[in-house]
């Protein structure tokens, strides 16, 4: 296998977020295998009830690095923030499809090279419409 060390960081604003810690837990194990990674254990997830800052966090350590998600639901649209690292190619619009169950409202990501430096991949950091739209766009159709 060759290392690519590839680094997908997503904040979406979603109108239906997960709100407990097994549906998150749930999304990012279903996740793993769409993106040809596979789980060293079992994810934690924790629910945080603190006003203001109430939501689900889940973290999963894969076999090429890590899917971290963190999830604000208490404001309308709720917050998404994602991190998903890994050492082997990763094609992010799996990522955003899977996104889609959360009703995204607001994608913004950034698709990092971590192999040599920090380097941006070209990518769309700003998706203000639907992530089927932008996958299009993504795709030249």
């Amino acid at each position: 296998m060759i290392l690519t060390h590839q680094h997908l960081i997503v904040r979406a604003l979603v109108a239906q977020p997960p709100k407990s810690i097994e549906e998150i837990k749930t999304w990012v194990k279903d996740l793993v295998p769409k993106i040809k990674m596979k789980l060293m254990g079992e994810p934690q997830a924790f629910y945080c009830n603190k006003k203001g800052n109430k939501g689900a966090t889940c973290v999963a350590v894969i076999e090429t690095s890590h899917i971290a998600m963190h999830v604000w639901d208490e404001n309308n649209p709720a917050l998404i923030q994602l991190d998903v690292y890994s050492c082997s190619e990763l094609h992010e619009e799996i990522v955003f499809t899977h996104l889609e169950q959360f009703k995204p409202e607001k994608i913004q990501y950034k698709l990092l090279d971590r192999n040599h430096s920090l380097i941006t991949i070209p990518t769309i950091k700003d998706v203000g419409y639907s992530t089927s739209a932008a996958l299009a766009d993504l795709h030249g159709v």
